[in-house]
């Protein structure tokens, strides 16, 4: 399978702060990779070294390419959807479909009016005239109507509303995606990506605090929910997390066996959302 992201020993140091710590990666072709982390925790810096838009030490190749030295080639076949658009205010939709269409041979602009065919975007409105999450639409719109090998998506439905954001990731997933394209997300909405994911990766402080695929998470992450009476027993059993919920606690565990859980409450597979405090914020028994 072709390696989409080869990545080891990836470091990057603003001043003191270490954004990036000996990050190693592989990603193959056809994966939909959800890049998760908080604030500051080393997303940005790590996407704009596979974009081309920063040095990074470290060996890194992003479709058998070095993304410093030959960008220009590897643009050839990366599409990038920043958390906020920026087009001319002057120009017309029409305008633009236009200009993507006569600069960029990979440009299906069949596709981008089937976009914008789902939106209220007139082809002869101005982008001036068009509200800010029109503007987004309008952007991914053109973006996924290139076909490019890997497309990067850093909160791609910021400022949009619910209902848009839902047929975008419909869109993505059913007139977008393929075995040989892959697609990097990163979102602080991690619930509205959490079906549409293979592989998820968690990252902070510039390290990788975890890199799985969706398929594994049943295997070795179980969420308990426990009355007080047998709190105590399942702490026995470490969990990585708990908190409170109404009747009772919630609790996270890892590579423990269900079977030694089984009796003590309800037994499910945790969300993104709540594995990913569990790994950012471990509980420690003494």
């Amino acid at each position: 399978m072709e390696t989409i992201i080869h990545a080891k020993g990836l470091c990057k140091k603003y001043g003191q702060k270490m954004a990036l710590d000996n990050i190693c990666l592989e990603i193959p072709a056809g994966r939909i990779v959800g890049l998760i982390g908080p604030n500051g925790a080393g997303k940005t810096t790590l996407l704009k070294g596979i974009l081309g838009l920063s040095a990074i030490e470290g060996d890194l190749r992003v479709l058998g390419l070095d993304p410093n030295k030959e960008r220009v080639a590897l643009l050839q076949d990366i599409s990038f959807i920043a958390d906020t658009a920026i087009l001319p205010s002057w120009i017309k939709v029409s305008e633009l479909l236009d200009y993507v269409e006569g600069v960029h041979p990979k440009f299906s602009r069949e596709k981008a009016q089937g976009f914008l065919a789902k939106t209220n975007i007139a082809p002869k409105s101005k982008v001036k005239s068009l509200s800010k999450g029109m503007v987004t639409q309008l952007h991914l719109a053109l973006i996924m109507a290139i076909d490019s090998k890997l497309l990067v998506l850093d909160e791609p439905t910021l400022g949009l509303d619910i209902i848009y954001r839902k047929q975008f990731y419909e869109s993505l997933l059913n007139d977008y995606y393929d075995a040989h394209k892959t697609i990097i997300i990163t979102t602080h909405q991690v619930e509205e990506i959490e079906g549409i994911l293979t592989d998820l990766i968690f990252i902070n402080d510039g390290k990788i605090i975890l890199e799985t695929a969706m398929d594994n998470v049943p295997n070795t992450f179980t969420e308990l929910r426990v009355d007080a009476e047998h709190k105590d027993v399942a702490l026995a059993h470490q969990p990585i997390h708990m908190r409170t919920i109404l009747g009772g606690f919630s609790m996270i565990y890892e590579n423990v066996a269900s079977e030694k859980l089984e009796g003590l409450g309800r037994l499910m597979v945790p969300s993104i959302a709540d594995l990913f405090v569990a790994k950012m914020q471990p509980l420690s028994i003494n």
